[in-house]
């Protein structure tokens, strides 16, 4: 292909549709390596002992729909307010109430409200959590460690979005909280883009990654992608992910 052809692609998938947290788009054009850990399953064996659950940042429930059926009362929560009538139209059939909420500034629950919070890769804040967990209550989280993707993020000479956000950080707050931290486990790993242009519509749809990413404004960089994509060397970036699972005393 030529440039002008690479540019033309690359605005195609600039501009191609990204709803909830569906990255179907991309199937065939990027691959990514999981931790050791399954969350799924870490997450459905947990609810299936619960009675009072809530997701938070459900994004468009894609994962939350998964665990269903639920034993009791299931409700999910989102920040990102056009996450939420896709969320809504995916849980609301499985009986899961939607609410929008801020997760770091506080959510529209009572304190001691669930017994289980679930949280895969979104933002929270550890003393809100203590407040709506039932004495016994877990909270369960796959998040992102904070320097994910620091070679991708480097590439565009842009900065960590959540450079705080590590395992040690995260476990040292919910123990002083009285937490008891019962599994706790960081984990890296690669992720393989098959071209630039699936790396234009990745930086598009988590626009947290590169702050700011705009297709004419970052095309030095995008091209000095291609350029290595031509030698021979493969768009390999590293994801990190971090597992905490911590009891309310």
């Amino acid at each position: 292909m030529t440039a002008d052809q690479h540019l033309a692609q690359w605005r195609r998938d600039a501009a191609a549709p990204f709803e909830g947290w569906d990255f179907a788009y991309l199937d065939g054009r990027f691959e990514e390596a999981e931790p050791p850990w399954t969350y799924l399953a870490l997450a459905r064996a947990a609810a299936a002992a619960a009675l009072d659950i809530l997701d938070v940042a459900t994004g468009g429930g894609e994962i939350f729909a998964s665990l269903a059926p639920f034993p009791g009362r299931a409700t999910a929560v989102e920040g990102f307010v056009p996450n939420l009538p896709v969320a809504r139209r995916r849980l609301e059939p499985l009986g899961v109430a939607v609410f929008q909420g801020n997760t770091g500034s506080g959510m529209p629950f009572d304190d001691g409200a669930f017994d289980l919070v679930l949280n895969r890769h979104g933002g929270f804040r550890a003393a809100e959590m203590a407040r709506i967990l039932k004495p016994g209550g877990v909270f369960l989280s796959q998040q992102v460690g904070g320097d994910n993707l620091a070679d991708l993020t480097a590439a565009f000479g842009a900065d960590l979005p959540y450079p705080d956000n590590t395992l040690g950080r995260v476990a040292e707050a919910f123990t002083a909280l009285g937490f008891q931290v019962r599994r706790a486990e960081a984990w890296r790993g690669p992720v393989t883009f098959a071209d630039v242009g699936a790396v234009v519509y990745f930086l598009k749809a988590i626009p947290w990654v590169v702050s700011g990413f705009d297709l004419d404004r970052h095309l030095e960089p995008l091209r000095a992608l291609q350029a290595r994509l031509d030698a021979g060397q493969p768009l390999r970036f590293t994801y990190t992910r971090f597992l905490i699972e911590a009891v309310k005393t």
